[in-house]
């Protein structure tokens, strides 16, 4: 009996071995799976470009105080200072992914932030015509670096295409925060709250460079 019961396991050592390696296959084949998609240049395009705003801490508050400032100042503005920072930021976007310079784009980045904050802050007195000249600036230094940041491997059309979405989508979002903040009992005081917090960020980020 010990030898049939030893010779039975001895016997089905190659057939467990055998199942488990079939069991392991399947794992091995997801396990590759998640690496390949970890890759930085895998499925470079719209997708890349579209998380690439959020993803840059100084992007995402500037995009977002631009939404907010816009939907503070109010009238028209709503739509002409997000519009502005768009449209400027594609041509400051072509510069960089063809390689022409822009001095002190970083600094120009940590600046709006700064100076955004500051126009939070102070709510309604900065006049619509800075506001837009700010933004135009602003989103020069914004274009540039979403452009120089593309991937090499990236479809330039399908990356621009999602940053200028992802861009978007934050200009409104921060429109969307701006507009609720007037049904708040406390609304205008948040948001000079929030205005202070993206200033100091901005300094924050002006002193590091």
């Amino acid at each position: 009996m010990t030898l049939e019961t030893g010779s039975r396991w001895v016997g089905d050592e190659p057939a467990r071995h055998r199942r488990s390696l079939l069991w392991a296959l399947p794992l091995l084949s997801l396990c590759e799976a998640a690496f390949a998609h970890e890759e930085p240049d895998d499925g470079v395009g719209f997708a890349t470009g579209l998380l690439h705003p959020a993803l840059g801490f100084d992007h995402f508050l500037a995009m977002l105080s631009v939404g907010i400032l816009s939907a503070q100042i109010g009238g028209r503005a709503i739509w002409y200072i997000p519009a502005t920072f768009v449209l400027v930021m594609i041509v400051g976007g072509v510069l960089g992914m063809n390689g022409t310079p822009v001095p002190s784009v970083e600094m120009g980045i940590a600046v709006s932030v700064l100076i955004l904050g500051i126009a939070l802050a102070t709510e309604r007195y900065l006049p619509t015509w800075i506001a837009l000249g700010c933004v135009g600036v602003f989103g020069v230094f914004h274009g540039h670096a979403h452009g120089t940041e593309m991937p090499v491997i990236a479809d330039p059309w399908l990356y621009a295409l999602g940053f200028v979405t992802g861009t978007a989508v934050i200009h409104l979002s921060g429109v969307g925060i701006g507009l609720g903040s007037v049904r708040l009992q406390r609304g205008a005081t948040l948001l000079r709250v929030l205005g202070v917090a993206v200033a100091i960020a901005g300094a924050h980020l002006v002193l590091s460079l």
